[in-house]
Formats: C-alpha cells, structure tokens, sequence
C-alpha cells in the first residue's frame, strides 16, 4: 500500500467528517424551524455532494485530475438527483410516520433525540459511506479498465434509480391507481428498481478508487455497510414489512425477483 498519500488523505477526512455533520446540523435547524424532521431524508443526497466537493477541494494536486473530476461529478449528479427527487415527493407531507414513530419513543425533549438518534447517525453514515469517494481523490496514475467498469456500473445504477422513481411517481398520480401494486417497466423485474439502483452506484463509485489497493482497502466498508442497508436495514426489509399489509402484494411478491433484475416468475 505505498505510495498512498496517507496523511494528505487524513486531512481530507477531517474536512469531510466536519462537512458532513455540518450539513446535518443545518438541515436539523431548518427542520426545528419547520416542525418536520422528514427533510433529513434530503439532506442524504446533498451530503454526499458537499462531501464529494469538499474531499475534492481538500485534495488538489494530489491525485490524478482526470479522475478526481469524474467521481466528483458522478457522485454529485446521484446526490443531487436524490435530494430532488425526495423533496418533490415530500412536498405537501406533513411528518414522515418512521420519525413520528421514533419520536414517539422520546425521553425527553424530542428535538434533542431526534439530533442524537436521526441527524448525527446520518452525518456518520454519509462520511463512512463516502469514504471510496474521497479515497479516489488521492489516487495518482490514469484510470485502468476497472475503473471504466464502475463508471460504467454507476451508470446502470442510475438508471434504475431514475427510471424507477420517475414510473412510480406517474403510477401513483394515476387515480385508477389507488390501492393497486405498481408492478410495470422495472418493477416487473425486481420489486426495488430504486434500491437496487442504490447498490450499483455505490460498487461502482467503489472499483473508481480500486486502481489503489490502499484507497480501495479505506474504501471497501462503503458499499458493503450499504449493501446491508439497502436488504436488511432500513430499505428492503423495512419497506416490504410495511408493503405487505397492502392488497395484491404476496402476489407481486411471488413472481417478482426480491432485489437484483430477474424475469417475471409465473
């Protein structure tokens, strides 16, 4: 792992940690302000791209300029992507029922909780997660084929999110949609187009710094940690528990692939 600008990347973790809850803390203000909590969800995306923009800065004259370039940018459009598309589609909402159910469960004073268990989880979440972006930055020498790869593997990933989101959201403005299961265009194919979209965009942000062992060895936790969000933590499984109260869905369920793109089963 020689050759890897240790110290210069510490110093960019730094930055970035004290960016991430920066942008955490902001947003906790905005939504004391509010009275709603759900804005978090928001701040995720735009997280991400104040890290990835940050770690860039941080980084300059480090690393390849080609590179560092490209995973700034990626990792900027899937973020700002994301933070759009939940605010337009929290717009008009009043709490979202995860936080009222959490906040529900408040010793004391339930902005302070909310801080503690909500904004300050996520501000930790975002820095660990990006961490093989702000890896990739300090990289020196030309991307390789593995890197192309993961451009490549980002790019489906952001298909599926987009294109997913976009067909659920002209599904349920559809009146003669109420009370039905979305189950057309990529949701024949998997029942989370979104969520699988997620993983994709992390491993291939991930293999852009793999051209490093030492930035691919900093970075490895990041999609692994998401991985394990997305099935067993607060995606998949917790949306499907929820889902499954509804109509129809124990038989979307069973000719629909759980996670990753598969044919329709009959």
């Amino acid at each position: 792992m020689s050759g890897f600008p240790w110290g210069d990347f510490a110093v960019g973790l730094a930055w970035s940690a004290g960016a991430a809850f920066g942008v955490m803390l902001v947003t906790f203000a905005v939504a004391v302000r509010k009275g709603v909590h759900r804005i978090v969800d928001v701040a995720w995306g735009l997280g991400f791209t104040v890290v990835v923009v940050v770690s860039f800065v941080a980084s300059t004259g480090a690393g390849d300029p080609g590179r560092r370039t490209l995973v700034t940018v990626l990792t900027a459009v899937w973020g700002l992507r994301l933070a759009g598309h939940i605010a337009r589609r929290g717009r008009g909402h009043g709490e979202d029922p995860r936080y009222e159910k959490l906040l529900a469960r408040a010793p004391g004073n339930r902005n302070v909780y909310a801080l503690r268990m909500v904004y300050v989880l996520q501000g930790a979440l975002v820095w660990i997660v990006s961490l093989p972006v702000q890896a990739a930055q300090y990289v020196p020498g030309p991307m390789t084929g593995v890197a192309w790869a993961g451009t490549a593997l980002w790019a489906v990933g952001v298909f599926f999110e987009a294109v997913g989101d976009d067909q659920l959201a002209r599904f349920k403005k559809d009146p003669a949609n109420k009370g039905r299961i979305m189950d057309r265009g990529l949701w024949r194919y998997t029942r989370h187009p979104n969520y699988f979209g997620d993983f994709c965009v992390w491993w291939g942000l991930f293999l852009i710094a793999c051209d490093a062992p030492a930035a691919a060895a900093a970075g490895a936790v990041s999609p692994l940690l998401m991985s394990l969000l997305l099935t067993r933590g607060s995606g998949k499984r917790l949306l499907e528990r929820h889902m499954a109260r509804r109509p129809g869905y124990a038989e979307y369920a069973a000719r629909t692939s759980g996670f990753f793109p598969l044919p329709p089963r009959r």
